[in-house]
């Protein structure tokens, strides 16, 4: 089978396509032959070696992660509940972009036959997250949410889910009118561009001075700093990616807090493990919402496995909108 490999850390040159023996799956493990595997921001600061998470420990040679769609090709010893040709969905953080892929069975999600692939790469992880940090955020129909980065592969989900749910107003951010555009589309009250000097003031202007109910921030750096600030009493904001290289945490004073704000992250993997009957139960709803058309999974473009130095290039020119495929 073919495998893209990193020996070294770069630019996308440095993944270079080697072929190698379809591995096994191990006990607790599934093994997935791949249709669908998606490109994320996340992965270009891995390949660079700049992803700011703890859980990342490369070491050499390096399969990049993702979210993977496909078929069972196999379960290791103790594995219950899927059998080979199951159609499944997983995230892995490791070894994504492969024509096979080992993961954890106990990330192994059920993907609707009709699904087409590419669509269905929003299950294992834009899907949970955007759920997951509105869940975590505690939305209450009528709250405001701010959502940064709309336009993205996470936060174009997040936009429709908040509309779902109640929230109101949905203020998205992006950095470009096409982007803004979109995210009116998918249902935001409210667009701005947080490239531009005096967003905040636009954000505010748009809760009539009271301040957001609720800001998803997977952006960092200033946009988290200035997003404090912007916050309601009993506010809350969810921080879970650094895509603007903010990746020094901001200043913020213990005064800020006492006027009853609430900073906290999100971690999809932690999620999983502390909330599983409500990851379980977002994951129904959207499959469900993905089938019937009711949530929209824009993807931008997609790519051939060999391909995978173009769509990481089409990643960090930030022109894109939705999601970056890869197809075996």
């Amino acid at each position: 089978m073919r495998v893209i490999r990193i020996r070294e850390f770069g630019g996308p040159e440095v993944m270079r396509v080697e072929e190698t023996p379809v591995p096994q799956p191990g006990p607790g493990e599934v093994l997935i032959a791949a249709e669908a595997i998606s490109v994320g921001f996340a992965q270009t600061q891995m390949r660079r070696n700049i992803f700011p998470a703890p859980m990342w420990r490369p070491e050499f040679p390096i399969v990049l992660g993702g979210d993977v769609i496909g078929r069972v090709a196999g379960v290791g010893a103790g594995v219950t509940g899927f059998r080979e040709g199951d159609r499944v969905g997983a995230f892995t953080l490791h070894g994504a972009y492969a024509d096979y892929v080992v993961v954890d069975a106990a990330t192994v999600l059920p993907v609707p036959e009709g699904l087409d692939a590419a669509q269905a790469t929003a299950l294992p992880s834009p899907g949970p997250i955007g759920t997951g940090t509105l869940g975590t955020a505690n939305l209450r129909p009528g709250e405001s949410v701010l959502v940064h980065a709309a336009s993205g592969g996470i936060g174009h989900l997040s936009v429709q889910w908040a509309k779902a749910h109640g929230a109101g107003p949905v203020i998205a951010t992006a950095s470009s009118a096409e982007k803004l555009d979109f995210a009116r589309a998918l249902g935001a009250d409210v667009v701005v561009d947080y490239s531009r000097e005096g967003w905040a003031d636009e954000v505010r202007e748009a809760t009539g001075g009271a301040g957001v109910d609720i800001i998803l921030d997977s952006i960092g750096g200033d946009v988290l700093r200035q997003g404090v600030g912007l916050l309601a009493p009993f506010g809350r904001l969810v921080f879970y990616g650094s895509a603007g290289g903010g990746l020094e945490i901001p200043r913020i004073s213990p005064m800020e807090l006492i006027e009853m704000k609430f900073i906290t992250g999100f971690a999809l993997s932690r999620w999983r493990a502390a909330r599983p009957k409500e990851y379980l139960a977002n994951h129904e709803e959207l499959a469900a919402g993905l089938a019937d058309g009711t949530i929209r999974h824009a993807v931008h473009a997609t790519y051939p496995l060999e391909e995978v130095g173009r769509a990481h290039e089409e990643i960090e020119s930030r022109a894109h909108i939705g999601r970056i495929v890869l197809l075996p």
